[in-house]
């Protein structure tokens, strides 16, 4: 079987070539950002990440943000979410809960309030259904600050929304009106 730091690896470097960058081994994903695991097995074998089916249900099964997803026979793979790469994940629009949170780091919370939440370079803001996600998404970038989104009334103001097939909720940004501090204290 395969031990903990090796899944790891493998697992960043599979949100790597899914999410970032598949020319990194000269992988195809379509445009929906599926790829065949045979030619991803074929690639990751070729640049020396070695890969074979029960090592990829392992990553996919044990993933805790299950940011991978076979389809129905596991004959293609696709990140959830958090692509940096044009492609369309074909979410249907769908009405949010009330609140919706975000984590961030301290040191972005006086840019936050000023601009709002962008996507920069994703395809969409990441939103959680719960604050100790929020809280955990925050804390790999630094001291963590929850912010609350006023999910539904930006809803109801036309502003659309999505859920990932792990559950993230995402959005194209949320403007300042719409964010409320958590109490982090």
């Amino acid at each position: 079987m395969i031990n903990e730091k090796k899944q790891t690896e493998l697992s960043k470097f599979l949100s790597l070539v899914l999410r970032h960058k598949p020319e990194t081994i000269g992988l195809e994903l379509d445009p929906e950002g599926w790829a065949d695991v045979k030619e991803l097995f074929e690639k990751m074998n070729a640049h020396r990440k070695p890969i074979d089916m029960e090592v990829l249900e392992v990553i996919v099964e044990n993933n805790n943000k299950k940011r991978f997803r076979f389809n129905e026979d596991k004959t293609r793979i696709r990140a959830s979410q958090g692509h940096s790469i044009s492609i369309d994940l074909g979410y249907e629009k769908i009405e949010p809960p009330e609140v919706l949170y975000h984590g961030t780091a301290s040191k972005n919370i006086d840019n936050i309030l000023k601009t709002g939440l962008t996507k920069g370079s994703r395809h969409h803001v990441h939103l959680s259904l719960d604050i100790e996600t929020a809280i955990n998404v925050g804390q790999r970038h630094g001291k963590p600050v929850v912010l609350n989104i006023r999910a539904r009334a930006m809803h109801n103001d036309g502003l659309h929304f999505y859920r990932s097939d792990n559950g993230v909720w995402l959005t194209e940004s949320v403007p300042v009106q719409y964010i409320l501090m958590e109490n982090n204290e």
